[in-house]
Formats: structure tokens, C-alpha cells, sequence
């Protein structure tokens, strides 16, 4: 029984490093549906109508930053959705088709904390009632996930990114981590179960 166990933990274990790559790909353009579908939602009717900045429950020490951010945003909230809401459309397009993903990773991660900032209220007020800390953390910590992700695989063939590269090489100092363009497709040699520490035969 422990045997089977262990033959069948082996091949899922194996199926995983055999399909990191296209999974990398797979959970980015993931990803980028959700970035497209929260973008969305800033169109829709109504939306502009009911939202403000407000620091209600939040400590003495945010309150300035709130007052600051409300009698910013909510004299006139339009500009401030439809601006957030455009960028998040373009980052989940960036996202859907691998399109300059360093400068998308980076953006992502500064809009992700900006949001989780003002309108999340740094998943604030807390309380008994509390659940989370708010999307915008989660987000933050999945853009630098991808980064991390980038810098191990480089730049995959199923990419806008990869099609550029290609005709110009100089982009991949735009869309890739430094030192990591359109050469470093697929696994890297140390994601092999099976390979040497020393690489040698």
C-alpha cells in the first residue's frame, strides 16, 4: 500500500515539474481574467455614484491620510474610478498575452498596494467581525510572485513578449528581468529532479 502511495505521489509530483512552464503561463493569464473582470466592474452603472474614500473606523494615526484621500477623490470620484478601472483593463490585457510583464508586474504590484492603501482602508477598519486583510495584499504578493516567476524561467514562447524579442532583442530589457530575455524558454536546467548539483554526467 505504502509503495502505491508512493508511485502515485511520484508521478503527480512528476507531472508538476514536467508542466511548470505552461501552469507559469496558465495562472498568469488567470490572473489577468480577474484583473479584467475588476476593471470592468468600475464601468458599470452606478459604481462612480456610490464610492468614497473614507476613513470611518480606522485609527487616529490614519486619519490624515484619509482626509487627505477623501477631499481628494470624493469632490468629484469619476476620474479617479475610471482611471483606476482603465489601468486595471490594461494590466489584465498585460497580463492575458505576456505583453512588457516586468514593467505589468511591477505597475501591478504598486496599483495593487495603492488600492489596498485608499479604497481597502489596508482591509480596515479590524475588529471582532474582521476576516481578511483586504484583495489589494493578495494581489501585491501575487505580482512579486510572478516576478520571482519570470527571473527563474525568463521569458516563455507563448508570449507577446517572446514575438518581440525575437525581432528585437532589446525589448527583453522592458518585458524581462535583467539577463533573462526570449533565451531562457521552458524549464531551467535546475528544475530537473534528476539533474546533478554539479550539472556534469
Amino acid at each position: 500500500m505504502a509503495g502505491a502511495v508512493g508511485a502515485a505521489q511520484e508521478r503527480v509530483d512528476g507531472w508538476f515539474v514536467r508542466n511548470a512552464s505552461p501552469m507559469k503561463n496558465a495562472l498568469r493569464m488567470l490572473f489577468g481574467v480577474i484583473w479584467l473582470i475588476d476593471g470592468a466592474f468600475k464601468f458599470q452603472p452606478g459604481f462612480v455614484q456610490q464610492f468614497s474614500v473614507s476613513g470611518d473606523g480606522a485609527p487616529g494615526w490614519l486619519q490624515g491620510w484619509y482626509s487627505y484621500w477623501g477631499n481628494t477623490v470624493n469632490p468629484n470620484p469619476a476620474p479617479w474610478v475610471y482611471l483606476v478601472g482603465t489601468l486595471e483593463i490594461l494590466l489584465g490585457l498585460a497580463l492575458l498575452f505576456g505583453f512588457l510583464r516586468k514593467i505589468a508586474y511591477t505597475g501591478g504590484f504598486l496599483l495593487s498596494l495603492f488600492i489596498w492603501a485608499v479604497p481597502e482602508r489596508f482591509g480596515g477598519p479590524y475588529g471582532p467581525a474582521s476576516t481578511d486583510i483586504g484583495t489589494g495584499a493578495v494581489y501585491a504578493i501575487g505580482f512579486l510572485f510572478l516576478l520571482v516567476l519570470d527571473a527563474t524561467y525568463g521569458t516563455d514562447r507563448w508570449t507577446l513578449d517572446a514575438l518581440i524579442e525575437r525581432r528585437w532583442p532589446a525589448w527583453a530589457r522592458w518585458s524581462a528581468i535583467r539577463g533573462f530575455g526570449s533565451g531562457g524558454h521552458g524549464h531551467p536546467s535546475a528544475a530537473s529532479p534528476t539533474a546533478p548539483p554539479g550539472g556534469g554526467a
